[in-house]
C-alpha cells in the first residue's frame, strides 16, 4: 500500500512600496498570480494590506521594496504579526524590459524575487537604540556640513569685503573667526557694501555658532547612545563615537542578520572581487576593493582597513632617525611622511637649518 504525504507549500507575497500607497501581490509556491491589491500607506493600510495577504494561506515570507525609506513602517508591522520580510532591492530588469514599467509588476517581481532565492537579505528592524543613533546622525552630518558651508562662505566674504573689516579678520584662526564676525554689530552706514558685508558676516557668523552648538548637544547623545549599545567598540584603536556609529548603523538592530564576516565585508564596502586584467588568465586576476555601486559605511574613512597610529607610534625607531639624519630633514616633515623622503635632485641643496630646499648661486 503506498502513502502519498502532501506537503503545503507556503504563498510568497511581494510589496511595492511608495510615499502615499503600496501595491501587494500574492504568488503560489508554483509562481502563479494569486492577486493584486494597493492600500494606503498608513497604519491602517498596513493592517489591511496584512490580513488580505493571509486570506489567501500560509504566507512564508514577503519580499518589500525598500525596506530603509518608503517600506519602513510597512515592514516593523509585518514583523510585529509575525511574518518574514526580505529586503528586495533592485527589481528583475528583464522583465521590466518585456513588460514594462508598473506598480502591480513590481509588487509580482518582489515576491518571486524572494521566492527563488534572489533576494534573501533580512532586512532592518528599525526599532531599537541603532535607530536613534541613525536618525541623531542625520541631523547631525546636515549640521556639519551646514557648518563648513557657512564658514566657507564667511571666508570669501572677508577676502573681499573693504579694508578695515578685511584687516580685522584676516589671520584670525578658523576657530574664533566665527565668533568674532558674530558678535558685529550693524550700523547705518552710507556706505551700503560696508553695511551689507557686516550683516552678512554676521548672520553668518551667528548660524555656525548655533550649528556648532548644535552639533555638540548632538554629540553628546550619541556618545550617550553608543555607550549603552556597544562600549566595547570605542575601545578599539581609531574608533570614536563617529566611526562606531557609523559600524551600528550598517549592522542594524539585528545584526544575527550578518550570516558570516565576508557579508558583514562587503555591506561596508569592503569586500574585494575579482576581476581578470589578461585574457582570460586566472592567474592574473586581482582584488578590486570596492565593487561599483556598493554602499560603503566608513565613506569618510580612506582606508578602512589601516589602523591609525598611535601616540607611541609617532617616536622614531633607531633607524629610521638614522635615515632622517642621514638626509637632513627636518623632524616634524619626517613625521608627515612615515616611508622616509626620497634624496634632493641632483644641483638642489638642503638648508641644514629647516626642511625647504634653496638652488644654490651660480660661480660667476
Amino acid at each position: 500500500m503506498t502513502t502519498i504525504v502532501e506537503i503545503e507549500r507556503a504563498h510568497v507575497g511581494g510589496v511595492d512600496t511608495h510615499a502615499d500607497v503600496h501595491v501587494a501581490a500574492v504568488i503560489d509556491p508554483q509562481g502563479g498570480l494569486l492577486g493584486v491589491e494597493s492600500f494606503r500607506a498608513n497604519p491602517d493600510g498596513y493592517k489591511d494590506l496584512s490580513v488580505w495577504m493571509r486570506n489567501f494561506g500560509t504566507i512564508g515570507m514577503v519580499g518589500v521594496e525598500g525596506t530603509g525609506s518608503y517600506g519602513a513602517g510597512l515592514s516593523r508591522h509585518l514583523r510585529s504579526v509575525g511574518l518574514v520580510v526580505v529586503e528586495v532591492d533592485r527589481q528583475n530588469r528583464q522583465a521590466r524590459r518585456r513588460q514594462g514599467k508598473s506598480d502591480p509588476l513590481d509588487a509580482v517581481e518582489a515576491a518571486r524575487a524572494a521566492q527563488s532565492g534572489r533576494a534573501f537579505g533580512t532586512a532592518k528592524t528599525r526599532d531599537g537604540s541603532v535607530e536613534a543613533i541613525r536618525a541623531l546622525m542625520v541631523a547631525r552630518r546636515s549640521a556639519r556640513e551646514s557648518r563648513t558651508k557657512a564658514m566657507n562662505q564667511i571666508r570669501q566674504l572677508i577676502y573681499t569685503a573693504p579694508d578695515e573689516l578685511r584687516e580685522r579678520f584676516i589671520g584670525t584662526p578658523p576657530w574664533r573667526l566665527a565668533e568674532g564676525v558674530a558678535l558685529l554689530r550693524v550700523h547705518a552706514d552710507t556706505d551700503q557694501v560696508r553695511m551689507a558685508t557686516k550683516t552678512a558676516l554676521a548672520t553668518l557668523g551667528r548660524r555656525a555658532v548655533a550649528l556648532d552648538e548644535e552639533g555638540s548637544r548632538l554629540d553628546a547623545l550619541i556618545a550617550r547612545l553608543v555607550d549603552s549599545v556597544a562600549p566595547e567598540l570605542v575601545q578599539l584603536v581609531g574608533v570614536g563615537y563617529d566611526t562606531a556609529a557609523l559600524l551600528l548603523i550598517a549592522a542594524g538592530d539585528n545584526p544575527s542578520r550578518l550570516r558570516s564576516e565576508a557579508t558583514w565585508a562587503k555591506l561596508c564596502g569592503v569586500s574585494p572581487l575579482e576581476c581578470l586584467l589578461g585574457q582570460g588568465d586566472p592567474s592574473s586576476a586581482e582584488p578590486r576593493r570596492r565593487p561599483p555601486g556598493q554602499s560603503r559605511a566608513l565613506a569618510h574613512r580612506a582606508e578602512p582597513h589601516v589602523v591609525p597610529r598611535t601616540d607611541q607610534d609617532l617616536r622614531c625607531p633607531s633607524h629610521y632617525r638614522g635615515q632622517v639624519q642621514e638626509r637632513d630633514h627636518a623632524h616634524t616633515q619626517a613625521l608627515r611622511c612615515p616611508g622616509g623622503l626620497p634624496l634632493p635632485a641632483p644641483g638642489i641643496a638642503v638648508r641644514s637649518g629647516g626642511p625647504g630646499p634653496h638652488i644654490p648661486a651660480a660661480a660667476s
